[in-house]
């Protein structure tokens, strides 16, 4: 009888502390899951793919496949540029936590075939967006495979010819923002205008919305110089420019307040040195630029001081950069913001049912979307638009003397 307690109680002792091993691995799991009083249960999971995981019950979620086509196998610096490219879309996926976009990236080698092969892939692998090709002739290449899909495409290209018939250029057009500067500064104040434009295939397109944001504001275009980009050549149209800038007689002002020059990093310096030589005075004469002008240590250039140009805010910029750097422990180039905000406009339009996801009425809705450069959207003609702020050119950096709109109905284009 005395054997048989003692059996009892020390089975009594072993399901007891059987009983407190399991509460202590079940406390643990609690503490392991972030101290959530709630623990997972085994089956209940997604995978990447957007499909449960093994021996889950909950039900299937189709993914969303979106195709990115990058010359990620291209020679030279391009596979690098398409790399970060991939990363920043990868970046996306991470920051806005949604499972149930695939990103599927496809190399486009950086050519034509290249670019018709990777398209014909993402089509074959139920791709219903593709973002990407970053050349113009890739663009060129791989548009007429997903437009036979009826599978519209977001591109970095900023060739306008091979926008269009469901073709979206995300990138940063030409001559876009010209209307933005001149509509600010003709707010405070300027309605004499004079141009040094660079000749070329950008300075047509610059001219061309220089001279319709003027008439649109009802201001005066006093003199327009193309200008060559050798130093010796810029010398006489500055000149002429320059006497326009001036007035003999205090009493009357000068025939021009505002002298815009699109330049970029390559001709700006130069012709900024023109400036002093020729006496311009920039406290009375505002100088004007594009977002050519958006370039770390333009301040160098003392008589671009004070003047000003469109571009994001920079803030967007900065606080991307660091998640950037942050997760691949390197600095981004400047183009990888636009495969971020074009996988953000993916994973933004992919709640709505298949079919409704990415329409043309969706692409370019009216709203348009927020990014890393601020507001943008999306034409009906392939083209693109922005909300860009005004900064100011200073010793060290650039401040921002007129916010970026926060909606469409206050942005100037």
């Amino acid at each position: 009888m005395r054997v048989r307690t003692a059996v009892s109680s020390l089975n009594h002792a072993i399901a007891n502390l059987v009983a407190l091993m399991l509460l202590l691995g079940l406390v643990a799991a609690c503490a392991s899951n972030g101290g959530r009083r709630e623990m997972a249960q085994p089956g209940q999971g997604y995978g990447p793919d957007g499909r449960p995981l093994p021996g889950s019950q909950a039900p299937a979620r189709p993914a969303v496949k979106v195709a990115l086509l990058l010359p990620l196998g291209a020679p030279g610096n391009t596979a690098g540029i398409a790399r970060a490219l991939k990363q920043a879309g990868e970046l996306a996926l991470f920051d806005f936590d949604n499972p149930n976009v695939t990103l599927m990236a496809k190399d486009t080698r950086g050519t034509a075939d290249g670019a018709k092969t990777a398209a014909l892939a993402a089509v074959s692998s139920g791709a219903e967006l593709i973002i990407g090709p970053l050349f113009a002739e890739s663009v060129a290449a791989a548009a007429p495979i997903a437009r036979q899909a009826n599978i519209p495409m977001i591109a970095f290209s900023s060739d306008r010819k091979v926008a269009g018939n469901g073709v979206y250029l995300l990138s940063f057009l030409a001559g876009r923002d010209v209307p933005r500067i001149i509509s600010y500064a003709m707010s405070r104040g300027k309605s004499r205008f004079a141009g040094l434009i660079p000749k070329g295939a950008y300075g047509d397109i610059v001219a061309q919305n220089f001279r319709s944001a003027i008439s649109r504001g009802g201001a005066q275009l006093v003199a327009l110089e193309r200008i060559p980009l050798d130093a010796n050549g810029m010398l006489e149209p500055t000149k002429r420019i320059a006497a326009l800038a001036k007035s003999e007689d205090p009493q009357f002002p000068a025939q021009v307040d505002a002298i815009f020059i699109p330049a970029g990093p390559d001709s700006l310096p130069t012709i900024s040195a023109l400036i002093p030589y020729y006496e311009i005075n920039t406290e009375q004469v505002q100088l004007l630029g594009t977002g050519l002008w958006d370039y770390p240590n333009i301040g160098k250039e003392k008589p671009l001081v004070g003047g000003w140009y469109p571009a994001p805010d920079p803030k967007g910029w900065r606080a991307f950069t660091q998640r950037y750097v942050k997760t691949y422990e390197k600095t981004p180039p400047r183009l990888a913001s636009l495969a971020y905000d074009a996988v953000s406009l993916a994973v933004s339009l992919s709640t709505n049912p298949k079919g409704q996801r990415y329409t043309a009425r969706q692409i370019t809705r009216a709203s348009g979307f927020a990014g890393v450069d601020g507001l943008f959207r999306l034409l009906s003609d392939g083209t693109s638009q922005r909300g860009l702020a005004v900064l100011e050119v200073q010793k060290f950096d650039s401040r921002t003397v007129d916010p970026a709109p926060s909606v469409f109905g206050t942005a100037q284009f």
